[in-house]
């Protein structure tokens, strides 16, 4: 009877193999979108709304930390519930956030909902992949994923400029909210694909979940951002340590419970391989920077220079159009030809390309077009890592280990993403009032720099080749 089963629903996957595509890329743009979307939209969000300096931060921080969270337990809630069920349900979760979101009536319950926004994000995402490799065929999932890389790194780099264009246009008097609006029409499209074409893969009998685990890792997220986001506003009260340090037990906890869990969230072997690990590190401080200082550009153009959300939108193109160049030339040449090496290259350009940015920003008389070479390089930079990153980093790992490694790199990312914004967001908020926006974005952009050298150091310990050359 199993086997008929699976067999039906192999038989209905293939056939409507470009449907599920179609639904996983709707919902792989919505979340990319709706993690950068919200960098430029923070000025006009506190305009509107109200709110402390930490609303900017958290506008973004909430939604990129509940992700992150939610993200290491969605996978495997996917095996013990249904792909199918908790792919619809993230979609429809999502859109109905994001309706939330564009309708909040106070900054406090805009940053609510885009946590509820974050976790459904992750309710949806881990079960995407998965079905698409379960509807094609091995022949053709390689040209399945053709037109996925491109549509996602253009979402990833668009979403800024997007959301300029979109608050200046002022649709039907939405300002901002349609920053969040848009996202409806496009939910419902994608909730009803999925409803009618999604195939119904059967259940993991044997998958568990550790809610111990899950419980751990949510309260040390929260335990370390929470201070980092709050703890300048509030005058960094004692309490505010006593979290960050309660933060690093709780990491610690949870390692150690993961390794003697029956059914650990986390592969617990994953760590015993140094390439790994160093890639976590490389990954951590690159995304550290590259959140917190994207947050800072966009503050920097819109309060420091006074640029409207269109302007700001239009300034910050040439980085995004670096990112497109940089991994183009990553993905088809250098990746395959240079292994690592390329990611040197790659945080030698953004490291030259923030600096050189810094120093513009501190001068005075600063235009778009004075910022625009170094935003430039500093893009190609970026996009040069973005391409190899993950394959260089799981090419020791074993085919058993690769799909948990993955996901906690996601993870990661947002993690480390929501933490740039705190970390790089209350240092920049603590400089502008003794230094001015130009010498704190400086400021900002050595942080910046001295974070791409400890991942440039890391870069160091990681395989040679990525995964694909790895195991020919």
């Amino acid at each position: 009877m199993a086997g008929t089963v699976t067999e039906a629903v192999a038989t209905t996957a293939y056939r409507f193999r470009w449907h599920v595509m179609a639904a996983v890329i709707i919902a792989d743009v919505m979340d990319l979108l709706d993690a950068t979307i919200a960098t430029l939209a923070g000025p006009s969000i506190r305009a509107d709304l109200g709110g402390s300096e930490t609303t900017l931060q958290w506008v973004l921080a909430a939604y990129t930390l509940a992700f992150a969270v939610g993200l290491l337990t969605s996978a495997r809630l996917g095996d013990i519930v249904g792909r199918r069920p908790m792919f619809i349900a993230g979609m429809a979760g999502f859109t109905a956030a994001s309706l939330a979101c564009g309708l909040a009536p106070t900054a406090g319950t805009l940053i609510a909902f885009r946590a509820v926004q974050g976790l459904f994000g992750a309710t949806m995402i881990p079960q995407g992949l998965a079905m698409v490799k379960q509807s094609f065929p091995p022949e053709d999932l390689q040209k399945a994923f053709i037109p996925f890389g491109p549509i996602m790194g253009l979402s990833a780099v668009l979403g800024p400029i997007l959301a300029g264009f979109l608050i200046d246009a002022d649709l039907w008097g939405t300002g901002w909210r349609m920053i969040f609006l848009i996202n409806v029409p496009v939910g419902l499209a994608g909730t009803f694909i999925a409803w009618r074409y999604l195939p119904d893969v059967p259940k993991d009998p044997a998958a568990r979940l550790d809610p111990f685990g899950a419980v751990l890792v949510t309260l040390a997220s929260a335990a370390l951002i929470y201070p980092l986001v709050q703890g300048r506003e509030l005058g960094w009260p004692a309490w505010v340590y006593v979290l960050m340090g309660a933060a690093v037990v709780l990491f610690g906890v949870f390692v150690w419970s993961e390794r003697r869990s029956d059914h650990p969230i986390l592969e617990p072997s994953l760590f015993t391989h140094r390439g790994f690990v160093a890639g976590v590190v490389f990954l951590g401080t690159f995304f550290v920077a590259m959140s917190g200082s994207s947050l800072v550009t966009s503050l920097f153009l819109q309060l420091g220079l006074g640029f409207t959300p269109r302007h700001a939108a239009i300034v910050m193109t040439p980085y995004a159009l670096g990112i497109a160049i940089g991994a183009a030339l990553s993905g088809a040449l250098l990746g395959p030809k240079l292994g690592r090496h390329v990611l040197h290259i790659g945080l030698a350009l953004a490291a030259a390309g923030m600096a050189w940015f810094g120093m513009v920003a501190s001068g005075t008389g600063v235009g778009g077009w004075d910022l625009a070479p170094a935003l430039l390089v500093a893009g190609i930079g970026s996009g040069l890592i973005f391409a190899p990153l993950f394959d260089i980093i799981l090419a020791d790992l074993g085919d058993h280990e690769v799909g948990t490694g993955s996901g906690l790199l996601n993870a990661m990312q947002q993690f480390c993403g929501a933490l740039g914004v705190a970390l790089l967001g209350t240092l920049f908020f603590r400089w502008v009032p003794t230094s001015g926006w130009g010498d704190a974005t400086e400021a900002i952009a050595w942080v910046t720099v001295g974070c791409f050298g400890v991942s440039f150091l890391a870069a160091f310990l990681l395989p040679l080749k990525p995964r694909e050359e790895a195991l020919h």
